[in-house]
């Protein structure tokens, strides 16, 4: 099983990010693998607390008309 994460690296050198199936729940470590462990504790928390299936992603385009 592979999940998607977003993360970036903060000025003080820290790790943030999430995984893209929780983006409420974001996360941090000292190093990338760190924040990886932390991602990876996440969705066994997650599972653990309310197993779910992730569905199908689908993506969508929107069209704006100029304000």
């Amino acid at each position: 099983m592979e999940l998607q994460y977003t993360y970036w690296q903060e000025e003080d050198g820290w790790f943030l990010g999430y995984l893209n199936d929780y983006p409420a729940h974001w996360t941090q470590g000292k190093t990338l693998k760190e924040l990886e462990g932390m991602l990876t504790d996440l969705y066994e928390l997650e599972q653990e607390e309310q197993p779910k299936t992730i569905p199908e992603r689908k993506t969508g385009t929107l069209t704006l008309s100029p304000a």
